[in-house]
């Protein structure tokens, strides 16, 4: 079976340990535990758990946060944030009956997870922050009930229906911006490699893809999405999963408390910069794995065999496929290197669609296992599909009494070879130029290469075809390539 591409490119993580070391960093979740500790028998509470307002004074004090003006509203945060997270358990009020009872306040004890932060293992807190970050995305995508005070009622409760606000649609909408923020700062070199400007991460998600100039309209809805993503990120930073530089104030009372794109001249960082973190980078990647996104991570083909090993790095950036393969190899340890040689070996046999890149991922892989692989390698020299493999590898390395290969083995080396590149699309100058060098290489290439037995024969002679930058090879490819459909199986 041909490789699947991967939705996302893979991600290189951080260890437990050291996103374990964040998680506990993180502004919030390090407040939610200091209040959690600071907790007893006499903290006031009401009945939805949240601190009386007579409680926040002393609690932001506690935090060290006396002279900050928002210091009660962060002390609040951080106690929701406690309780969400199973750090505090809230015992609700009850009457005399042992009904809830709203009028009274519930009781305070030390919640189970609040004791696994520290003599637990680093999945156990990884598990307690992503709670966490749960409850900080169910903020984030909240409505400002202050901004709509006509529309709670007089027992308190909020009218939904009049709010005009789905829950499933704000959820939505924040878990596509983290989805792109994700892609985008993969595609920019790496994790952590630099900053994604805030208007770029709106367009992304108005913007349609095959609109030349944005109309007034789009970019008026691009300021929009602007403004919310800065809510959010203000919201989403004190949890660890990115560094947050906000919108300029000065850019908000210039333009009416809403923020234009920039244009081509103006300094983008003032409207906004957002960079993922490592523990964001695990945070957004295990909300997708539970939403069934494929999302794939350097490490995770480790354990794996090596047909999954090959088929699994098949479209996985050079520098991720060679660290994959480091990790496979690592864990069959120095002993190993013939056995795992054999076993990369075996899995790169195959007629399929997806077998010459196998073969060229193999022939990668034993370059990392070094000169042991050569047992397993001279072992296959006669192997039709792994013969002229096994003597390139051999006579990069200097081996002696590397026989000649068949002529036959020849061409059909150069037909996988530009089967596998072509299936890789790679940079399309070096396709270019493996092309012409490997037709170039023999007299009369095209009057043996449509004879190939090679499942790719007809489609490789139509890309040289295609390729080609002279024009009379590039004719004697596309003869060739009739030939070769002509004669069937391809």
């Amino acid at each position: 079976m041909s490789a699947e591409r991967p939705s996302l490119p893979p991600v290189r993580l951080h260890t437990e340990a050291e996103l374990a070391r964040d998680a506990l960093a993180a502004p919030l979740l390090a407040r939610a535990v200091r209040l959690a500790r600071w907790a007893g028998p006499e903290t006031r509470v009401g009945a939805g758990g949240e601190l009386v307002e007579a409680q926040l004074p002393a609690a932001a004090e506690h935090l060290g946060l006396t002279g900050d003006e928002d210091g009660a509203a962060s002390a609040s945060e951080a106690w929701r944030l406690a309780v969400d997270a199973g750090l505090v358990d809230v015992e609700d009020p009850q009457d005399e009956d042992g009904k809830p009872d709203d009028g009274a306040e519930g009781t305070v004890t030390a919640g189970g997870n609040l004791a696994l932060l520290t003599a637990g293992s680093p999945q156990d807190v990884l598990a307690i922050w992503l709670d966490g970050l749960e409850a900080v995305h169910a903020d984030a995508i909240a409505p400002a009930f202050d901004d709509f005070a006509d529309l709670i009622r007089e027992d308190g409760s909020v009218d939904f229906e009049a709010l005009d606000w789905d829950p499933d649609v704000e959820a939505e909408f924040l878990d596509g911006v983290l989805g792109n923020l994700y892609l985008l700062s993969l595609s920019e070199g790496g994790p952590g490699e630099g900053p994604v400007p805030l208007p770029a991460l709106a367009a992304s998600m108005v913007v349609p893809d095959d609109m030349g100039e944005p109309t007034d309209d789009v970019l008026e809805q691009v300021s929009e999405a602007m403004m919310r993503l800065d809510d959010q990120f203000r919201l989403l930073e004190p949890i660890g999963i990115v560094e947050y530089r906000p919108v300029d104030e000065a850019l908000l009372a210039e333009e009416g408390e809403e923020a234009e794109p920039p244009a081509d001249d103006e300094d983008v960082t003032r409207y906004g910069l957002v960079k993922l973190t490592p523990l964001g980078f695990y945070g957004i990647r295990e909300r997708m794995l539970e939403a069934g996104v494929d999302a794939p991570a350097v490490g995770d083909l480790a354990d794996k065999g090596a047909d999954v090993l090959l088929d699994g790095i098949a479209y996985y950036p050079e520098d991720a496929s060679r660290a994959e393969v480091e990790l496979w190899l690592a864990r069959h340890g120095a002993d190993g290197a013939v056995s795992a040689a054999a076993e990369l070996l075996v899995a790169a046999r195959g007629a399929d669609q997806g077998g010459p890149l196998r073969r060229l991922h193999c022939q990668q892989a034993l370059a990392l296992v070094g000169p042991e692989a050569e047992p397993a390698v001279r072992a296959v020299l006669g192997d039709p599909e792994l013969g002229g493999l096994a003597r390139v590898w051999l006579a990069e390395r200097g081996a002696a009494d590397v026989p000649a290969p068949p002529e036959s083995m020849i061409f059909w080396l150069a037909v996988d070879t530009i089967a596998a590149q072509l299936d890789a699309d790679g940079d399309m100058d070096e396709l270019q130029e493996l092309v012409e060098g490997l037709s170039g290489q023999h007299s009369g290439f095209f009057d043996e290469a449509w004879r190939v037995d090679h499942p790719a024969t007809a489609d490789v002679l139509e890309a040289i075809g295609r390729l080609h930058r002279d024009r009379k090879t590039a004719k004697a490819a596309r003869k060739a390539a009739f030939k070769a459909r002509s004669r069937g199986g391809n």
